[in-house]
């Protein structure tokens, strides 16, 4: 095991036991508990999720918050749920990811060159997490964007996460510019060592009325390959 794959299980195992914030707390294992009917034969994870993928990426997704009933369930970021089916997709044609599907932990999915956190660990309530929640996690992201050390981009799924991923850059030295960058699909902002790159989240309701297409989100994992230097998908 390398020194990044273990600096990584560690804070992993700290994510994991997290319970700074007890509204999210008290959200996740009450859903886990309750359950939906559709998995009530299922056990669920019910707690903080950590990143998941390679040591060695070059590129990192940041999304917003573990869905309740996927990540919250299946234990793994974007993993159970059609949010996850439209991401994981994406980065298997891209050729970062072994498979296009994530449905368990245990389904044999690997990345190749990335890596994917969420910017708040828990399922929060109606999918919005309170600024103090998003403070809460913030270290988590600072300390996988060190101890990933190859990382050239950062592709943010929506605003939140861009919006995270600029409080990141500044808190590891890299100040945040004014005028504020906004953030829009495929927007971009140049850095020392991490480029922001945005996408529209792929949430059902953007992808089911159309606003992000698989075009639109190929298209912004080819962009990232490039501004990792991976080059054109093989």
């Amino acid at each position: 095991m390398s020194d990044t794959t273990a600096a990584l299980a560690a804070l992993d195992a700290e994510v994991v036991a997290c319970r700074r914030c007890p509204r999210l707390v008290d959200w996740r294992e009450r859903v886990a508990t309750e359950r939906r009917a559709a998995f009530a034969d299922q056990e669920y994870w019910g707690r903080p999720l950590p990143g998941f993928g390679d040591p060695a990426a070059r590129i990192l997704v940041l999304g917003l918050a573990p869905a309740a009933h996927g990540g919250n369930r299946t234990g793994r970021v974007f993993t159970g749920d059609r949010s996850g089916d439209w991401l994981f997709a994406a980065l298997w044609r891209a050729g970062l990811a072994s498979q296009p599907t994530s449905v368990a932990r245990d389904d044999g999915l690997e990345l190749h060159d990335a890596y994917v956190v969420a910017a708040v660990r828990c399922a929060p309530p109606a999918n919005k997490p309170l600024p103090a929640e998003r403070d809460n996690c913030a270290p988590y992201l600072e300390r996988e964007l060190e101890l990933l050390r190859e990382l050239r981009v950062i592709v943010c799924l929506g605003a939140f996460a861009w919006e995270a991923a600029l409080r990141a850059r500044a808190a590891l030295g890299e100040p945040i510019p004014r005028p504020r960058p906004r953030f829009g699909h495929g927007a971009e902002l140049p850095g020392g060592r991490l480029r922001l790159l945005g996408s529209y989240h792929v949430s059902q309701q953007n992808t089911f009325t159309g606003r992000l297409t698989e075009p639109m989100l190929d298209a912004v994992f080819a962009r990232a390959r490039e501004l990792a230097g991976l080059g054109a998908a093989p």
